[in-house]
């Protein structure tokens, strides 16, 4: 009967320990702030973050802008009109099927695109060669029409470093956050203070992410902007084809 009143007497001590431990920790909590009173968050804007990131988040601005402007030239550029324009085929078919190969020659001139450079080489090779060989012009033409394709594809590339460099520059800011982080415990261990760690994990960190934010991106617009050109190239391709017809059937009337 002693023990077990003994027992009952120590849960009994144990459970006012466990009350009073919890009303100690409530105690510690903050509470909600008074009325009137402003509760003060800070955020990071933009040029905090590139303060915190520093050097090479300048230079992923850098990239970025690049970037973004080669985005821009690519939409402009990378389109039917300024390839192979409609208005330039139709002008081009009804010369060359009427006999006029000096006014195909002043449209070309005056729209100047891949397609007028194609229809050009293959006009100066008739003029050069008056007994017209089809296999001849067939291989002149699609020399240019591939020199012409290897330009419009090649435009993309530039995305595509952009794409894998920005990587590489925030992976090389990371190193130097990282370097600045331990480098203050590897000098002197009574600075080794958690605000000097936490801001050299910040520089990593944020480098890390600028470079995924300027590299994602540009890959994406890159796969877009490839298929694009592919595309182009197709159609230039089939127009040309449809011109070196009528060259041919012009010539052997």
């Amino acid at each position: 009967m002693a023990t077990r009143g003994l027992i009952r007497t120590m849960m009994r001590l144990a459970a006012l320990a466990g009350a009073l431990g919890a009303t100690a920790a409530w105690a510690q909590m903050p509470g909600p702030a008074p009325k009137g009173e402003r509760v003060i968050t800070q955020s990071l804007t933009l040029m905090d973050l590139l303060e915190k990131g520093g050097v090479m988040m300048y230079v992923l601005g850098a990239v970025s802008v690049l970037g973004v402007a080669m985005v821009i030239y690519l939409f402009v550029v990378l389109r039917r009109e300024h390839i192979a324009p409609a208005a330039l085929r139709r002008q081009v078919m009804n010369r060359i099927n009427s006999g006029n190969l000096d006014e195909v020659r002043m449209a070309c001139h005056y729209r100047a695109c891949a397609l007028s450079e194609i229809t050009l080489v293959a006009l100066d090779f008739i003029e050069a060669n008056p007994a017209v060989d089809p296999a001849l012009l067939k291989d002149v033409v699609e020399g240019e029409g591939s020199r012409q394709a290897v330009s419009i594809q090649g435009q993309t590339q530039y995305l595509l470093d952009v794409a894998v460099i920005s990587p590489m520059i925030g992976l090389l800011g990371t190193v130097f956050g990282m370097v600045h982080a331990f480098g203050v415990v590897a000098l002197d261990l009574a600075k080794a203070k958690p605000m000097l760690l936490a801001g050299g994990v910040a520089e990593a960190l944020i480098n890390t992410a600028g470079g995924l934010i300027v590299g994602i991106p540009a890959m994406m617009f890159y796969a877009y902007f490839r298929g694009q050109s592919v595309k182009l190239v197709s159609h230039l391709e089939s127009v040309c084809s449809e011109i070196l017809t009528a060259l041919l059937r012009r010539n052997v009337r």
